[in-house]
């Protein structure tokens, strides 16, 4: 199967080798990747902050940049959510608008294009870890995923997958929330953080790369006995 893969700008920027093993899993699946080295970002920080045409151009720049006839595969729930739900607010009545309905009939978070497209669940993947896999609110709320991601998981020989049970509370990060309101985002972060250590996990395994993000900057700030990992690492481990 041909598919087309949308990397998110913060696992480029931050943490390329997460982009190389979402490859790794999506050929090891079967597909044949493609990936075009002009893309940049799915204009959904932009659109957060209210400056909705910066949003738009970034938004218009993806669209000519992949085929609506093609899958398109994104490493994070959120550009997920972005091209699914906001392309709405920012194309209708416009020339793109048949071009970003088509593309979002065919947009897949990397968890649920494997178990729900491709009916893949196991990698062969090996990890000894007690990890928690925590829901991004965006994952919840705007896609719906959330036993994909720990599907897999529990197909990872060794992997001890413990459960939060927080009601899917926010890690604080929000985008331009956590510069609106840095101590609470802090704050919010620090009692997820909590919560997730005294359950005895040593692994946070996440598919949007941003809120491993925020909570990594609190875990080396506070030297903390955790780490943080993308799903398509873990997937990827042990081969």
């Amino acid at each position: 199967m041909k598919i087309e893969l949308f990397i998110p700008c913060f696992v480029d920027q931050i943490s390329p080798e997460t982009g190389f093993n979402i490859v790794k899993v999506l050929e090891k699946a079967g597909c044949k990747v493609h990936y075009n080295v002009e893309q940049t970002c799915c204009g959904q920080p932009a659109f957060h902050a209210g400056r909705w045409e910066d949003a738009r151009e970034v938004a218009e720049k993806l669209l000519n940049e992949v085929s609506p006839n093609n899958t398109l595969v994104c490493g994070a729930a959120s550009c997920t959510a972005m091209i699914r739900n906001s392309y709405d607010l920012l194309f209708q009545n416009s020339s793109f608008h048949n071009k970003y309905r088509q593309l979002q009939k065919k947009s897949f978070e990397l968890s649920e294009f494997l178990i729900d497209v491709l009916k893949v669940e196991s990698f062969g993947a090996s990890l000894p870890i007690k990890a928690v896999y925590m829901d991004s609110c965006q994952a919840l709320t705007h896609c719906n995923i959330s036993v994909q991601p720990r599907t897999l998981l529990k197909n990872v020989e060794g992997l001890t997958l413990l459960e939060l049970n927080d009601n899917g509370q926010c890690c604080g990060f929000g985008g331009v929330f956590s510069v609106n309101f840095t101590q609470l985002s802090i704050n919010m972060g620090e009692q997820k953080l909590n919560n997730i250590i005294e359950l005895g996990a040593e692994v946070i395994i996440s598919n949007d790369y941003a809120c491993l993000m925020h909570l990594d900057g609190i875990i080396k700030k506070k030297e903390l006995p955790i780490r943080i990992m993308h799903l398509a690492d873990v997937l990827a481990s042990g081969w």
